[in-house]
Protein backbone atom coordinates (compact mmCIF):
# COMPACT_ATOMS: atom_id res chain seq x y z
CA UNK A 1 0.00 0.00 0.00
CA UNK A 2 1.25 3.37 -0.91
CA UNK A 3 0.94 6.76 0.97
CA UNK A 4 -0.52 9.29 -0.62
CA UNK A 5 2.28 12.25 -0.92
CA UNK A 6 2.17 15.46 1.00
CA UNK A 7 1.06 18.05 -1.89
CA UNK A 8 1.62 21.76 -1.07
CA UNK A 9 -0.51 23.87 -4.15
CA UNK A 10 1.14 26.86 -5.69
CA UNK A 11 0.04 29.93 -4.31
CA UNK A 12 -0.12 32.10 -7.16
CA UNK A 13 -0.30 30.58 -11.04
CA UNK A 14 1.32 27.01 -11.26
CA UNK A 15 4.19 27.20 -13.37
CA UNK A 16 7.25 24.92 -11.35
CA UNK A 17 7.06 22.32 -9.45
CA UNK A 18 9.60 20.53 -6.98
CA UNK A 19 9.28 17.03 -5.76
CA UNK A 20 11.31 16.39 -2.47
CA UNK A 21 12.15 12.82 -1.40
CA UNK A 22 12.81 12.40 2.77
CA UNK A 23 15.88 10.20 4.02
CA UNK A 24 15.75 6.60 5.80
CA UNK A 25 12.62 5.77 8.14
CA UNK A 26 10.96 9.39 7.61
CA UNK A 27 7.85 10.49 5.92
CA UNK A 28 6.53 13.20 3.72
CA UNK A 29 5.39 15.32 6.07
CA UNK A 30 9.04 15.19 7.92
CA UNK A 31 10.29 17.50 5.19
CA UNK A 32 7.21 19.50 3.73
CA UNK A 33 7.10 22.45 5.65
CA UNK A 34 11.04 23.61 5.53
CA UNK A 35 10.29 22.69 1.68
CA UNK A 36 6.86 24.96 1.66
CA UNK A 37 8.54 27.97 3.32
CA UNK A 38 11.39 28.46 0.63
CA UNK A 39 9.42 27.90 -2.36
CA UNK A 40 8.32 30.82 -4.84
CA UNK A 41 4.76 31.51 -4.71
CA UNK A 42 4.72 29.92 -8.78
CA UNK A 43 5.86 26.58 -7.38
CA UNK A 44 3.54 23.32 -6.64
CA UNK A 45 5.65 20.87 -3.77
CA UNK A 46 4.97 17.65 -3.88
CA UNK A 47 6.81 15.58 -0.86
CA UNK A 48 5.99 11.39 -1.24
CA UNK A 49 6.27 8.92 1.43
CA UNK A 50 8.95 5.81 0.60
CA UNK A 51 7.01 2.31 0.23
CA UNK A 52 7.88 0.29 3.87
CA UNK A 53 10.10 -2.73 3.59
CA UNK A 54 12.59 -4.48 5.69
CA UNK A 55 16.20 -2.55 5.73
CA UNK A 56 19.17 -4.71 5.93
CA UNK A 57 21.09 -2.33 7.15
CA UNK A 58 18.66 -1.99 9.82
CA UNK A 59 18.66 -5.66 10.75
CA UNK A 60 16.02 -6.18 8.15
CA UNK A 61 13.46 -3.70 9.71
CA UNK A 62 10.56 -3.22 8.32
CA UNK A 63 10.43 1.28 7.56
CA UNK A 64 9.76 3.88 5.12
CA UNK A 65 12.83 3.19 2.40
CA UNK A 66 13.46 3.86 -1.47
CA UNK A 67 15.22 1.08 -1.94
CA UNK A 68 16.98 -1.47 0.36
CA UNK A 69 20.10 -0.12 2.15
CA UNK A 70 23.04 -3.10 2.43
CA UNK A 71 25.61 -1.12 4.60
CA UNK A 72 27.39 2.27 4.33
CA UNK A 73 30.36 1.50 3.03
CA UNK A 74 31.06 3.81 -0.10
CA UNK A 75 32.48 -0.25 -2.02
CA UNK A 76 30.20 -2.50 -1.04
CA UNK A 77 26.79 -3.58 -2.57
CA UNK A 78 24.36 -1.87 -3.76
CA UNK A 79 20.28 -3.04 -3.86
CA UNK A 80 20.88 -2.41 -8.25
CA UNK A 81 17.51 -2.79 -9.10
CA UNK A 82 15.62 -1.42 -5.51
CA UNK A 83 17.04 1.82 -7.09
CA UNK A 84 16.04 1.72 -10.59
CA UNK A 85 12.92 0.93 -10.10
CA UNK A 86 12.18 3.72 -7.35
CA UNK A 87 14.15 5.85 -9.93
CA UNK A 88 11.40 4.54 -12.86
CA UNK A 89 8.55 5.83 -9.81
CA UNK A 90 10.20 8.99 -9.46
CA UNK A 91 9.94 9.61 -13.61
CA UNK A 92 6.38 8.88 -13.29
CA UNK A 93 6.23 11.68 -11.04
CA UNK A 94 7.98 14.15 -13.07
CA UNK A 95 6.29 12.61 -16.06
CA UNK A 96 2.98 13.67 -14.78
CA UNK A 97 3.73 17.34 -14.04
CA UNK A 98 5.30 17.47 -17.29
CA UNK A 99 1.47 15.94 -18.92
CA UNK A 100 0.05 18.47 -16.73
CA UNK A 101 1.70 21.21 -18.53
CA UNK A 102 4.58 22.13 -16.60
CA UNK A 103 7.79 21.96 -18.71
CA UNK A 104 10.83 19.80 -17.46
CA UNK A 105 13.08 22.65 -17.58
CA UNK A 106 10.78 24.01 -14.18
CA UNK A 107 10.90 20.69 -12.31
CA UNK A 108 13.36 20.51 -9.75
CA UNK A 109 13.93 17.50 -8.03
CA UNK A 110 15.82 17.06 -4.51
CA UNK A 111 16.43 14.97 -1.22
CA UNK A 112 18.28 14.41 1.93
CA UNK A 113 20.13 11.21 2.76
CA UNK A 114 18.98 8.58 1.00
CA UNK A 115 16.06 10.67 -0.88
CA UNK A 116 18.93 12.64 -1.90
CA UNK A 117 20.66 9.88 -3.26
CA UNK A 118 17.72 8.67 -5.15
CA UNK A 119 17.04 12.33 -6.52
CA UNK A 120 20.18 12.87 -8.27
CA UNK A 121 20.58 9.60 -9.66
CA UNK A 122 17.46 10.07 -10.99
CA UNK A 123 17.58 13.34 -12.10
CA UNK A 124 21.12 12.15 -14.54
CA UNK A 125 18.66 9.33 -15.54
CA UNK A 126 16.01 11.08 -17.02
CA UNK A 127 16.46 12.28 -20.39
CA UNK A 128 15.02 15.64 -20.23
CA UNK A 129 16.71 18.47 -19.09
CA UNK A 130 15.29 19.39 -15.47
CA UNK A 131 15.55 22.92 -13.78
CA UNK A 132 17.69 21.84 -11.06
CA UNK A 133 19.00 18.71 -8.57
CA UNK A 134 18.87 19.35 -4.71
CA UNK A 135 21.09 16.88 -3.08
CA UNK A 136 21.27 17.29 0.88
CA UNK A 137 23.71 14.93 3.12
CA UNK A 138 23.85 12.27 0.45
CA UNK A 139 26.17 10.48 -2.25
CA UNK A 140 25.76 9.36 -5.66
CA UNK A 141 24.05 5.67 -5.76
CA UNK A 142 25.68 3.07 -8.10
CA UNK A 143 28.17 5.53 -8.64
CA UNK A 144 30.51 3.11 -10.76
CA UNK A 145 28.48 3.01 -13.67
CA UNK A 146 28.61 6.83 -13.86
CA UNK A 147 29.01 8.38 -17.01
CA UNK A 148 27.63 5.92 -18.61
CA UNK A 149 24.59 5.42 -17.28
CA UNK A 150 23.95 9.04 -17.48
CA UNK A 151 21.52 10.16 -20.18
CA UNK A 152 20.27 13.61 -19.10
CA UNK A 153 22.09 16.93 -20.43
CA UNK A 154 25.66 17.79 -19.21
CA UNK A 155 24.34 21.43 -17.79
CA UNK A 156 21.44 20.53 -15.06
CA UNK A 157 22.60 22.41 -12.02
CA UNK A 158 23.31 20.60 -9.32
CA UNK A 159 23.26 21.40 -5.53
CA UNK A 160 25.19 19.09 -3.41
CA UNK A 161 25.52 20.18 0.24
CA UNK A 162 26.50 18.26 3.18
CA UNK A 163 27.56 18.57 7.07
CA UNK A 164 31.44 18.29 7.75
CA UNK A 165 30.25 16.40 11.09
CA UNK A 166 28.18 14.08 9.30
CA UNK A 167 28.15 10.20 11.53
CA UNK A 168 25.58 8.74 8.95
CA UNK A 169 26.62 9.64 5.68
CA UNK A 170 30.21 10.58 6.01
CA UNK A 171 31.28 14.11 4.63
CA UNK A 172 33.72 12.50 2.37
CA UNK A 173 30.93 10.72 0.49
CA UNK A 174 29.72 13.78 -0.31
CA UNK A 175 32.64 15.04 -1.21
CA UNK A 176 34.06 12.09 -3.56
CA UNK A 177 30.13 11.97 -5.65
CA UNK A 178 30.86 15.74 -6.32
CA UNK A 179 34.15 14.94 -7.58
CA UNK A 180 32.78 12.56 -9.74
CA UNK A 181 30.12 14.55 -11.33
CA UNK A 182 32.51 17.00 -12.40
CA UNK A 183 34.03 14.92 -14.30
CA UNK A 184 31.21 14.86 -16.41
CA UNK A 185 28.47 17.63 -15.56
CA UNK A 186 28.96 21.14 -16.01
CA UNK A 187 27.04 22.70 -13.25
CA UNK A 188 27.54 20.91 -10.03
CA UNK A 189 27.80 23.57 -6.91
CA UNK A 190 29.44 22.06 -3.56
CA UNK A 191 28.74 23.62 -0.08
CA UNK A 192 29.69 22.51 2.76
CA UNK A 193 28.47 23.13 6.90
CA UNK A 194 30.75 23.34 9.12
CA UNK A 195 29.78 21.70 12.36
CA UNK A 196 26.35 20.18 10.81
CA UNK A 197 25.52 16.73 11.70
CA UNK A 198 23.61 14.48 9.23
CA UNK A 199 20.62 17.41 9.49
CA UNK A 200 19.30 20.90 8.06
CA UNK A 201 20.26 24.68 8.92
CA UNK A 202 18.80 27.39 8.08
CA UNK A 203 21.67 28.60 6.51
CA UNK A 204 21.17 25.54 4.10
CA UNK A 205 17.94 26.18 3.51
CA UNK A 206 18.71 29.80 2.60
CA UNK A 207 20.99 28.03 0.16
CA UNK A 208 18.29 25.88 -1.04
CA UNK A 209 16.09 28.86 -1.52
CA UNK A 210 18.12 30.80 -3.67
CA UNK A 211 19.07 27.98 -5.81
CA UNK A 212 15.19 27.20 -6.32
CA UNK A 213 15.18 30.98 -7.62
CA UNK A 214 18.07 30.76 -9.89
CA UNK A 215 16.51 27.79 -11.58
CA UNK A 216 12.74 29.02 -11.97
CA UNK A 217 12.38 32.49 -10.84
CA UNK A 218 11.77 34.22 -7.87
CA UNK A 219 8.30 34.84 -8.89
Amino acid sequence: MSISPVILQATAKHTSTLIFLHGLGDTGHGWSSAIGSIRPPHMKVICPTAPTMPVTLNAGFQMPSWFDLKTLDISGPEDAEGIRKASQNLHTLINSEISAGIESERIIVGGFSQGGALALYSALTFPKPLGGVISLSCWLPLHKQFPGLKISPDSIPIFQAHGDFDPVVPYKFGQLSASLLKTFMTNVTFKTYSGLSHSSSDEELADMKTFVEQCVGAN
